[in-house]
């Protein structure tokens, strides 16, 4: 008999399904939700994707994100006709036909200034505004868009490059780092750094921490932080990742004391509070789990992530990049359709973050 009760509010009776799809579901609910509070300009590079404008109709028919697409306009125009999309009005450049030769100096000139002490000709600033990285990146620089997705069909290294030349990092971190989000029956995971720096020192292990502890609070989650390595609070006395990661500790300890963060610490003791206050009482975390996890190098990072998500039925979101100036988002290469509209839905809160700080 549930069917025959009206509905008085459409609003109370997604959340009320909402509330049984499960922990996981919930959270990437709720950063939808987020998004849709004030949705922003996000810039695809690869709209010449299916699975690109498919996410693209999604999100434009929720409220996350107003989109705008870049990419050949007839190819683009080709595949929503074919697939019956839904995508009249969304703006699409294409840079080989509707940009103008002063949009195109324009931006080259503001490349050319960021880049001539490093090698760059004018010429090439030219060129390079042919290509939908430095384009688009160059929207956000500008102004003209908030917000820059990419990397959906190429490597992630050949994507960020032209994102770093022209936005930058932000100087108080002078570095960059990516983290991924994984969905448990626990509640969500964070770890870091997966994606960028091969052997960090002690500082970029810290600044790393402290970059990602910022992004995890955008999800209203307060981090609880394990530094990991292969031995315990002090138990190794050689050489190698157990003493940077023990130095980035102390680090984190005297410029963040309030932060919840301690180590090094084997990957078991962080995950299991109760084992690891009964060894040792005195770590800051108590005897909580982590829900955020800092490896000692990229293999390791990269390799815990992978294992993770093929074994688990965990859903993965990321890479999410921090650190730059502006937002940037490099999407895994093939992502679906979901994994594509949650990454929109965290560019829009990055950029809600970033005009929050500006203002």
């Amino acid at each position: 008999g549930v069917a025959r009760k009206p509905i008085k509010s459409w609003a109370a009776y997604e959340r009320e399904l909402t509330e049984r799809l499960g922990i996981d579901n919930r959270l990437i609910m709720a950063i939808r939700t987020k998004a849709k509070q004030d949705p922003k300009r996000i810039v695809f590079a690869e709209a010449n994707s299916f699975r690109i404008l498919k996410a693209v109709q999604f999100v434009i028919r929720e409220g996350i994100a107003k989109p705008i697409l870049l990419g050949n306009k007839e190819k683009i125009q080709e595949l929503i006709k074919e697939n019956q999309l839904d995508l009249e009005n969304v703006p699409i450049i294409d840079l080989y036909k509707s940009v103008s030769d002063e949009k195109r100096h324009h931006f080259a000139k503001i490349l050319y200034e960021k880049r001539k002490r490093k090698g760059m000709t004018y010429n090439e600033a030219v060129e390079k505004m042919y290509n939908r990285d430095y384009y688009g990146s160059m929207m956000v620089e500008t102004g003209e868009a908030d917000a820059f997705i990419s990397g959906f069909s190429r490597k992630y290294s050949s994507t960020i490059r032209p994102t770093l030349q022209v936005i930058g990092v932000k100087k108080d971190f002078n570095h960059i780092a990516g983290m991924y989000m994984l969905l448990t029956k626990h509640g969500p995971l964070f770890l870091a750094d997966t994606t960028v720096n091969m052997n960090p020192s002690a500082q970029t292990l810290a600044d790393t921490t402290q970059l990602t502890a910022a992004e995890v609070r955008k999800f209203n989650i307060e981090p609880r932080i394990a530094l990991l390595s292969y031995s315990n609070f002090g138990a190794y006395k050689g050489e190698g990742s157990p003493i940077r990661v023990k130095e980035a500790v102390q680090l984190l300890h005297e410029q963040d004391p309030d932060l919840i963060v301690d180590g090094e610490m084997q990957a078991n003791y962080a995950l299991n509070g109760k084992l690891r206050y009964s060894r040792y009482p005195f770590n800051k975390l108590g005897d909580m789990d982590a829900n955020t996890l800092i490896f000692p190098n990229l293999s390791s990072g990269n390799i815990t992530y992978k294992i993770l998500q093929a074994l688990g039925p965990y859903e993965a979101i990321g890479p999410i990049l921090m650190g730059m100036k502006k937002p940037i988002h490099i999407l895994q290469r093939d992502s679906t359709v979901r994994e594509i509209i949650n990454m929109t839905a965290i560019a829009v809160i990055d950029a809600q973050a970033s005009s929050t700080l500006e203002d």
